[in-house]
């Protein structure tokens, strides 16, 4: 990608993350970037290009995140760590992961439906560890494993509305796993 185009793209994650996709004209997009409106369209067909690349880029530096957890070990350090991976992708990528986060639902047809498929595998990725958990005896033996998912990456998403620069994510995940694996453990009562 041109420098100039990854100029263009980091200034649409940052207009969408503020102003949403939607609140963003390609005026707003062209004074970013101190060019002419008709100058945009040299290096893109349409603003849906640089929801989908913003979009795609959150994806995968979710997905790179989730890539540095350990496929061994205790299950529950590993989710510790997955929440670590992804908070601190909020964190560096704030723009990004609100785009991953809130924005992607603009996208239409294949680009919506690929999109999807990788939020989805992310997802089961999450989902995998949790079932892990549950059936190693070390989280409940009645746990809901997608409830248990949602839990987790509905709080860990929503960081991007109340993370603040310079808070330690890893402090902040450590506590999350604290707070959220303390109702998994043990043994169910059936």
């Amino acid at each position: 990608m041109s420098t100039r185009r990854t100029e263009l793209t980091r200034a649409a994650a940052r207009l969408f993350a503020e102003k949403g996709y939607h609140g963003t004209s390609t005026a707003d997009l062209a004074d970013a970037l101190g060019v002419q409106k008709g100058s945009l369209y040299s290096h893109i067909e349409s603003k849906a290009d640089l929801l989908w690349e913003v979009a795609s880029e959150g994806s995968a530096a979710f997905h790179a995140a989730l890539d540095s957890v350990p496929d061994e070990g205790p299950v529950v350090e590993r989710i510790r760590l997955a929440l670590r991976a992804h908070l601190r992708v909020v964190a560096e990528q704030l723009d990004v992961a609100t785009v991953f986060t809130r924005e992607w639902r603009y996208l239409e047809g294949e680009r919506r439906e690929r999109f999807l498929d990788e939020r989805r595998r992310y997802e089961e990725r999450f989902r995998a560890l949790f079932r892990e958990g549950r059936e190693h005896g070390e989280l409940r033996t009645d746990l809901d494993d997608a409830t248990a998912t949602l839990l987790a990456l509905s709080a860990a998403n929503w960081a991007y509305t109340w993370l603040r620069a310079g808070v330690d994510t890893d402090a902040l995940a450590d506590r999350f796993t604290a707070l959220l694996l303390d109702g998994m453990r043990g043994y169910a009562s059936r």
